[in-house]
C-alpha cells in the first residue's frame, strides 16, 4: 500500500515538518534544551500519530478488497475483524448493505424465472388456438365451401379468439398476483352482492345447459376484502362447476357467517373430483382427468391465489353425497 499517495497524508506530514522545523528553531533560540525537548517530542508524536494513521488506513485497504471481492461474485465475506471505533460503525453499516445487495440480487433472479415461465405458459398456451385458427383460415379461403360449413367455422374462430382472450386476460391478472402489483381494496364485502354478480358470468351458459343455481344465506352475511377480485375467483368456481356437470344439474351455495370467519360453499351434481386430482387442483395449468378438451386449467389456480390475498383459504372434496365441494372462508383474523 503507497501510504503517501493520499492527499490528506501528504498534507498532514507537510504541516508536521513545518511545524516541527519552526518549533524547533524558535525553541532553540529561546533555549537549547528547550528546543531539542521540542524537537524529540514532535518526532515521538509524529511518529505515532503516522503510525495510528497508518494501521487505520491498512485496515480501511482490507475493507476495500473484501468489498471488491464481494463485488467479484465472493459470497463469503468477514468484517468482524474491525471492531473498533468508527471501522466497527463502517463493517456494520456494510454488512446490512451487502446483505440488502444480495437480497435484491435473489429477487432479480426470481424475477427472472417468473418471466421466464410466464411467457413459456403464454406461448405454450396459445399455440394450440393459434394451429387451429390457421387451419380454420385455410379452409375457409376455399371457393367451393358451401356457406353452411363457412359458417361453422367462423363460430369456430370466434370461440378459440374468445378463449385466446380469456387466457391472456387471466394470466395477466396472475402475473400481477404473483409480482404483488395488484391492488386488494379493503372493503365490507356483502356476500348476497358478490354471488349475484358472479352467478351473472355463468347465468347464460347454465341457461343452455338448463341448469339451475340455488343459494341459502340470510343476506347478513360480509367479510372484509376487494368485491370485484372475489367476483373473478367464485366466478371462476361456478364456472369449474357447471362445466363438469351434465345438462340439468344444479349447483347449490351456502353462506354463513361466524365470529372468526365467513363461509362460502360451493357444491355440484357433477362427477366429483378425481383422488388423484386433489392435491393439484389449484395448480397452474393442471388438467384433472374429467377436464373436457377446452380446459386450460388456469381459473382455480387463479381463484386460490385472489382468496389467499383477502385471507381467506379455499378447500376443494367429494361431498358425501356426491359432486365436487369448494369452502371458501375469508378469516376475520390473521391466518
Amino acid at each position: 500500500m503507497n501510504f503517501l499517495r493520499n492527499p490528506e497524508i501528504r498534507r498532514d506530514l507537510l504541516i508536521s515538518l513545518v511545524l516541527l522545523v519552526f518549533g524547533s528553531l524558535f525553541g532553540l533560540l529561546a533555549d537549547p534544551m528547550l528546543g531539542l525537548g521540542f524537537c524529540a517530542g514532535g518526532i515521538f508524536w509524529s511518529a505515532y500519530h503516522f503510525g495510528v494513521t497508518y494501521l487505520r488506513y491498512r485496515r480501511l485497504r482490507g475493507l476495500s478488497q473484501e468489498i471488491d471481492r464481494v463485488l467479484h461474485g465472493e459470497t463469503e465475506y468477514s468484517f468482524h475483524q474491525y471492531t473498533e471505533g468508527e471501522l466497527a460503525i463502517l463493517e456494520n453499516e456494510l454488512e446490512k448493505m451487502l446483505q440488502r445487495l444480495r437480497e435484491q440480487t435473489e429477487d432479480l433472479k426470481k424475477d427472472k424465472l417468473f418471466l421466464g415461465d410466464l411467457i413459456a405458459d403464454i406461448s405454450h398456451q396459445i399455440r394450440t388456438p393459434l394451429t387451429s385458427l390457421r387451419l380454420f383460415g385455410s379452409l375457409m379461403q376455399k371457393e367451393d365451401l358451401p356457406a353452411e360449413r363457412r359458417g361453422e367455422l367462423a363460430r369456430d374462430i370466434m370461440r378459440l379468439l374468445d378463449r385466446m382472450d380469456w387466457l391472456i386476460e387471466a394470466l395477466l391478472k396472475m402475473s400481477k398476483l404473483d409480482s404483488d402489483t395488484a391492488v386488494f381494496r379493503q372493503d365490507k364485502v356483502m356476500v348476497e352482492d358478490l354471488l349475484f354478480r358472479a352467478s351473472e358470468l355463468v347465468a347464460i351458459p347454465m341457461e343452455i345447459r338448463e341448469q339451475r343455481l340455488e343459494v341459502e344465506m340470510t343476506g347478513q352475511e360480509s367479510y372484509i376484502g376487494d368485491l370485484s377480485w372475489s367476483v373473478e375467483a367464485i366466478g371462476n368456481i361456478l364456472k369449474n362447476c357447471m362445466e363438469h356437470m351434465e345438462n340439468g344439474g344444479r349447483i347449490w351455495i351456502r353462506a354463513r357467517e361466524t365470529a372468526l370467519f365467513t363461509e362460502i360453499r360451493i357444491q355440484d351434481e357433477g362427477p366429483g373430483l378425481d383422488q388423484e386430482d386433489l392435491s393439484h387442483l389449484f395448480e397452474r395449468f393442471y388438467r384433472g382427468k374429467h377436464s373436457d378438451s377446452q380446459s386450460i386449467g388456469i381459473g382455480l389456480a387463479l381463484c386460490r391465489v385472489i382468496i389467499k390475498k383477502q385471507n381467506g383459504t379455499i378447500k376443494a372434496e367429494n361431498a358425501p353425497e356426491g359432486g365436487a365441494l369448494f369452502t371458501v372462508r375469508f378469516y376475520k383474523g390473521i391466518v
